[in-house]
């Protein structure tokens, strides 16, 4: 048997795979769709960059499904006061997302220029909103969620959905927003041609500017705008049960988030990652080297992710209101049996989609071009 300690984490890293692995996959899809009515300028370009994820985008979804529940499963009390505390925001996320199946199947079923431009916007808000809504909640996260727990561990939570959209999180949901349009700019490259793929290539290049510029300021205004980090004020127990309020937590405002860097400097390969990985999508872009440019947008993605996840950690939901009722990944976290049988069942599932995905992806390769949504304008979308 695997120790509990082991497989805390074990599972802090699966979590972050599955939630890198969601916006490697889905983010090209939301961030092509997010451009495409800018970077499509007839109706055969845009069903073009539709149907570069047509094949792909629900088989994407899986990562977002599979990221969901095993969130639920580990650490229920995050899900718990997560869901409950942004549930106004994940419902917007949610309803953004239905625009996207039913735009693809309505948008081209009848050949009328304002039908189809309204399911072009739909499909560009179904693929924005999401992106930039991810980016605010990570945002809130350094700024601590004003949630308590009660000595029966109930959360209370007392915020609204307005005061989530301050300047530091909206900054962080720039952020969000222009690093998955990058990515989605940087996929209609591999697979179009013509004048869809030059604009698509000069949207790839400003959206990494934008990502580098917010990416460095939050980074800033992390370290000098007296924004409060986190950290364990007594010995961590790494073999404890659920219990948050068992722990005393101090709050530190001198760039205090950004203690883990200092103390293990082998993650600023993370924030390191993210910049070289803008400045290769800005370079490659300016010379149409598709390849590079999503390899670079690839790397935004890993580094930004990891630099989130290693500032944070340990911690997984901090509070505003009482920093004790802060969730950790040490007490906030399934049983030693319940994350047990999830290894072995991540074992075993966590491969089979990557391969099918693999494989999918192998099969169904090829650049989309106008003529070839001329010759099929009744089998695609």
């Amino acid at each position: 048997m695997i120790e509990y300690e082991l497989l805390k984490i074990i599972w802090w890293v699966l979590v972050g795979v599955l939630l890198i692995g969601f916006a490697l996959t889905d983010g090209f899809d939301m961030g092509s769709m997010a451009l495409m009515p800018f970077v499509g300028k007839t109706d055969s370009e845009r069903r073009a960059a539709i149907n570069t994820i047509a094949p792909h985008w629900d088989g994407n979804q899986v990562w977002f499904i599979t990221a969901g529940g095993a969130l639920f499963a580990a650490w229920p009390m995050v899900y718990a006061v997560a869901f409950s505390g942004m549930y106004w925001a994940l419902l917007l996320v949610l309803f953004a997302l239905f625009l996207r199946p039913v735009g693809f199947d309505y948008r081209s079923k009848l050949e009328n220029t304002q039908w189809r431009n309204s399911w072009d916007w739909g499909l560009c808000i179904g693929g924005a909103v999401p992106a930039l809504v991810f980016g605010v909640a990570f945002g809130n996260l350094f700024l601590g969620l004003p949630f308590g727990l009660d000595n029966t561990l109930r959360s209370q939570y007392t915020g609204s959905f307005f005061a989530l959209l301050n300047p530091f999180a909206l900054i962080c949901g720039v952020v969000s927003l222009s690093m998955l349009c990058a990515h989605g700019g940087a996929w209609l490259m591999l697979r179009t041609d013509g004048s869809l793929h030059h604009r698509s290539a000069k949207a790839t290049q400003m959206m990494a500017i934008i990502f580098l510029v917010c990416f460095l300021a939050a980074g800033a205004w992390l370290l000098f705008g007296n924004i409060a980090g986190y950290s364990y004020a007594t010995a961590i127990d790494p073999n404890a049960a659920l219990n948050p309020l068992a722990k005393e937590v101090v709050t530190n405002a001198n760039h205090g988030w950004l203690n883990n860097y200092t103390t293990y400097p082998i993650t600023m390969a993370a924030p390191i990652a993210a910049i070289l990985g803008a400045l290769l999508v800005i370079l490659s872009a300016t010379k149409h080297k598709a390849t590079a440019s999503f390899t670079g947008t690839s790397l935004m993605i890993v580094g930004a992710i990891l630099t989130a996840g290693f500032a944070l950690f340990p911690f997984l939901l901090p509070s505003s209101l009482d920093a004790a009722s802060s969730l950790t990944m040490w007490d906030a976290v399934s049983s030693h049996k319940t994350l047990g049988v999830m290894t072995v069942a991540a074992c075993i599932f966590v491969p089979l989609i990557l391969i099918y995905t693999s494989w999918s992806y192998y099969k169904m390769w090829g650049v989309i071009t106008n003529k070839h949504i001329e010759e099929n304008s009744h089998s695609l979308y």
